[in-house]
């Protein structure tokens, strides 16, 4: 494959990118452009070629900076920082979904410990308040403020028993 984009060929192909490139009717190109877009095609044509990239490893390692300070991502029981944009959100689950991060990533990339929560302190507890008033979490059966019924003891299992038969048969 190599020796399918060398020399003339990989100004061949760029070139053929380039024209493609103009050819769209949505692109509004200068003619200041086009030499640094033939250029960039010819730069990446030879990536390609050679099977090496310049992806540097600064690149791959990305530093995150957060918005606040962890603390003050906790200051308030009614909310929680971001770190990644400094807003307050209720919970941040459905925040983190929305940059494509998982909570266990969110807290890897900040350098959180295991239990930094997701969810305002607040938030948490009206949804564990509501959640008690309409019976959540209780056995079927069991009422409000009733303690769990203990289980029955299981009686051993009945079988036939042999009759006793006297050596007379």
């Amino acid at each position: 494959m190599s020796d399918e984009f060398s020399g003339s060929n990989a100004v061949e192909l760029a070139t053929e990118l380039t024209i493609a490139w103009l050819s769209n009717p949505n692109t509004r190109a200068s003619g200041e452009d086009v030499p640094a877009f033939l250029r960039t095609m010819h730069d990446a044509v030879a990536n390609l070629s050679s099977g090496t990239s310049e992806v540097s490893t600064e690149e791959t390692v990305a530093e995150y900076t957060p918005a606040v300070s962890v603390r003050k991502s906790l200051s308030s029981k009614d909310h929680l920082i971001s770190l990644i944009d400094g807003k307050p959100y209720k919970t941040l689950r459905r925040h983190l979904a929305g940059h494509g991060l998982t909570p266990d990533e969110y807290r890897t990339r900040y350098g959180l410990k295991a239990d930094y929560p997701m969810v305002a302190e607040s938030y948490s507890q009206a949804r564990r308040d509501m959640a008690k008033k309409i019976g959540l979490g209780r056995k079927p059966g069991q009422r409000r403020g009733e303690a769990p019924a203990e289980p029955a003891p299981v009686a051993a299992p009945r079988g036939r028993r042999k009759a006793a038969t006297n050596g007379d048969a």
